[in-house]
């Protein structure tokens, strides 16, 4: 049985898949690990879905598993996503969209506990898109264009699924400027 605890990164190193040992704060670290966050973030958003979002939570922590993957694995890994999964995508942000009343203001990520958890994992998302532009200028280019539009289509499709749960509940919060003005 192996040991989860092997004390290997006790030095502040750790390994990629294939081996090659690297700080912890190496950008495919910071990457895969950011990936990672958005993938743990989900699994509180699935602990209170319900309907077809469950499904589609589901789908992404996999296809989420399989940039991390690629991401620690030095070339790219063998499990890749690709166009078709960044068209899935594409299709649902237009879907979900086009249920939605047009946007007028800036709303606050809250509304719901739902609401609020899928505003959470989108900001994960943000940041582990960053990281991976990071990866990929520090690699001259190293992280394939589909695995940079993925995050950034899975940002935007969280905004509207965290969106379509505070409008199904009646508690969008829109923005209040004029609390602000002088």
């Amino acid at each position: 049985m192996s040991r989860i605890a092997t004390g290997t990164g006790d030095s502040g190193r750790t390994s990629l898949f294939g081996g090659e040992r690297v700080t912890k704060h190496h950008p495919a670290v910071e990457a895969y690990g950011a990936v990672d966050e958005v993938n743990a973030h989900l699994g509180l958003v699935h602990a209170q879905a319900q309907g077809d979002l469950v499904a589609w939570v589901e789908r992404v922590q996999q296809e989420l598993f399989a940039i991390g993957a690629e991401l620690a694995t030095p070339g790219g890994g063998a499990t890749r996503i690709g166009p078709d999964e960044v068209a899935q995508l594409d299709q649902e942000l237009d879907a979900l969209e086009a249920q939605q009343p047009e946007l007028k203001s800036f709303i606050l990520p809250s509304g719901t506990e739902l609401a609020a958890r899928l505003h959470v994992a989108r900001t994960i998302c943000r940041r582990a898109e960053r990281r991976v532009i990071a990866l990929h200028d520090a690699t001259d280019g190293g992280v394939r264009e589909e695995v940079r539009v993925y995050l950034n289509r899975l940002s935007d499709l969280l905004f509207l699924q965290a969106r379509q749960a505070a409008l199904e509940a009646e508690a969008e919060v829109p923005m209040d400027f004029t609390r602000f003005r002088s």
